[in-house]
């Protein structure tokens, strides 16, 4: 209660109705496999398109791992995904170390010498992507020296600068000379600009020592231009040399541009490259002789086209993951984690798979892709409000899906079969792909032009030319009932999804839009209520708890989404002493107790026809 201390009118808002409770989204996806490229530690970020994929998770071409060539399942999978009418995407990349190399590409400049007078250039990440075509050239400013001759004034330059100094009135007896780098410093003693030049402390100019009729100077940076396997480029321009250089107190040169730990999540998930000074490179006139040599500090010319180009070498994709890689792990205090554990932090996420992981299944790989089944329905259900769309293995027969699916038993889990036939953009030839990725765009898809709570099944799979095995309905008629989800072709509709069961033994969470639609509610409840947390636990409590969650319910069953021709048939809520005992007052525990008429999916829509005489009566 506000104190009233003096007289007066005091004007108060005061709330007249339930708080409101927010449906959360369905739609937003985790995918976890190998990739190209890209980050295995650090916090994913949300992707939004197939573009921003292959800009921080590498391009389409297949993975070796060793002496086996697989297609890229990841970045199929998120194709699919976003072809399929998928909007949001989280990745986890997995990679498994071949031996005890990181298996990250790495050159250096100069090639030749001592690593402490050259600079060492590495991939940031794992991966073939990795052996990717630098170049560093240098670029050159305006002429940023003005006034007059008995006073000359320098325009934008900062301490570390590295500027070019050239005389044009008189090249050979200015002393100047033809043209040289040198360093910029500011002299607290003299209040004034110094520039040297390098291995030479007699060589010192002054500003004093400039004439703005026919010295020029000109600030030396340099551009980073990284060429990719598929053609593709990025370019990072006007970088200092110099590695203590900063700008508004934040350092812009190229090493630290390109540093072990960048200074922000963004960068350390898009910086391609890391770029790090040998101890002798401690100013950027010696970097600048590493990366151009000796000539260009005295004799060179920025204007000329000349720069270092290196081809970094040694990245490879490792070893194909495991169960170990996709489980993952924390550190000690849980800030670098890896695998599924990435997920755990990212609570947007409603639907979780792992493409391409059950390739292989009937040749080899059958205990490290069941232990990732398991792990992903595991996750899933630690999670609450997950499903874990589940791949068959590829080229499986109807008893061979049965067989995986025997040993499986969750409501948090859908299996689905067979693989989908595409034609891969990469190789020019069709190829199957595992169903993962396109049912998790189907059910965003679903879920946007529908709702969660109608069934994603009978619906086009947009991209398939075709499936592994052709089912039809009698094959269907002995894997439905068993909880696998198919996919079938029909005359004049196309190919489509053409169930929406769970891998559930319990009638009850038997269907997939069941399952995620309470998901839904829970979540949104759970969210949409934590206000009440340490609210004042009595009677007043309890009606607003009521009201809030008798509104959402409302909305719902007003949208087709609950069994009933009224509220009261469709819901209800009770929240009061009914519910809790004296025990649970003690103790601090609100219960509130909620039912719905959820509906379920049509699966079997009967017509029964029967012979009608004109002349009987009804």
């Amino acid at each position: 209660m506000p104190e009233y201390l003096a007289p007066g009118v005091y004007i108060e808002e005061v709330s007249f109705r339930a708080k409101s409770i927010e449906g959360v989204s369905t739609t937003t996806t985790g995918f976890i496999g190998p990739a190209r490229y890209g980050p295995t530690d650090l916090e994913p970020d949300v992707i939004t398109s197939l573009g921003e994929f292959e800009l921080i998770y590498g391009d389409r071409n297949q993975l070796r791992f060793g002496a086996t060539t697989l297609h890229n399942y990841l970045w199929h999978a998120v194709r699919a995904f976003f072809e399929e009418g998928g909007k949001r995407l989280y990745i986890t990349r997995v990679y498994r170390p071949n031996g005890s190399d990181d298996g990250r590409a790495r050159g250096r400049l100069p090639a030749t010498g001592l690593a402490a007078d050259a600079l060492s250039i590495a991939a940031r990440f794992p991966g073939a992507a990795g052996n990717l075509r630098v170049r560093i050239a240098p670029q050159v400013g305006q002429n940023i020296l003005g006034g007059s001759a008995d006073s000359p004034t320098l325009g934008a330059i900062l301490p570390g600068d590295v500027v070019w100094i050239s005389d044009t009135a008189s090249p050979i007896d200015s002393p100047p000379g033809a043209g040289a780098l040198y360093l910029a410093r500011f002299d607290e003693g003299s209040q004034d600009w110094e520039f040297s030049a390098i291995g030479s402390p007699a060589a010192v100019l002054r500003r004093v020592d400039l004439d703005p009729l026919g010295d020029l100077v000109r600030v030396v940076t340099v551009a980073v231009t990284v060429l990719a396997s598929d053609g593709s480029s990025q370019v990072w321009s006007g970088l200092a040399l110099d590695p203590a250089h900063a700008r508004d107190g934040v350092p812009d040169s190229l090493t630290a541009r390109f540093a072990e730990q960048p200074s922000n999540l963004a960068q350390a998930r898009t910086l391609p490259l890391v770029i790090e000074h040998g101890d002798n490179l401690d100013d950027g006139l010696s970097i600048a002789r590493a990366l151009f040599g000796e000539a260009f500090l005295s004799t060179g010319n920025p204007d000329d086209e000349q720069g270092s180009e290196l081809l970094l070498d040694g990245g490879d994709d490792g070893l194909r993951p495991g169960a170990d890689e996709y489980e993952g792990r924390a550190d000690a205090d849980s800030t670098v984690k890896t695998g599924l554990r990435q997920f755990e932090d990212i609570e947007d996420i409603s639907i979780v798979a792992a493409p391409g992981s059950t390739f292989g299944f009937e040749n080899g790989y059958r205990s490290e892709a069941s232990t990732i089944v398991s792990l992903l329905v595991s996750h899933a259900q630690r999670m609450r409000y997950r499903i874990a769309v589940l791949d068959s293995g590829d080229g499986q027969s109807i008893s061979q899906v049965r067989a995986m699916r025997a040993r499986l038993d969750s409501t948090y889990g859908a299996l689905y079969y067979p693989w989908v036939r595409v034609l891969d953009p990469v190789t020019r030839r069709e190829i199957y792909l595992p169903p993962s990725g396109f049912v998790a765009g189907i059910y965003a898809r679903n879920d946007v032009t529908r709702a969660v709570y109608k069934a994603p099944a009978n619906e086009v799979v947009n991209l398939a030319l075709g499936f592994e095995i052709m089912l039809n309905k009698a094959q269907q008629d002995v894997l439905n009932p068993e909880g696998i989800n198919c996919f079938r072709f029909f005359e004049g509709r196309g190919f489509r999804l053409w169930g929406a069961r769970t891998i559930s033994s319990d009638p009850e969470w038997k269907y997939v839009n069941l399952r995620r639609y309470f998901a839904y509610l829970e979540r949104s409840i759970d969210r949409g209520t934590q206000w009440a947390v340490f609210e004042p636990n009595g009677e007043l409590l309890w009606a607003n708890v009521r009201r809030t969650i008798e509104d959402f319910l409302l909305n719902e069953w007003q949208s087709g989404a609950l069994l009933g021709d009224k509220p009261e048939k469709a819901y209800f809520v009770r929240c009061d002493r009914s519910t809790m005992t004296q025990n649970d007052l003690d103790n601090g525990r609100l219960v509130c107790l909620i039912g719905v008429a959820a509906l379920r999916p049509a699966e079997f829509v009967i017509f029964r026809i029967g012979q009608w005489t004109s002349d009987r009566r009804g």
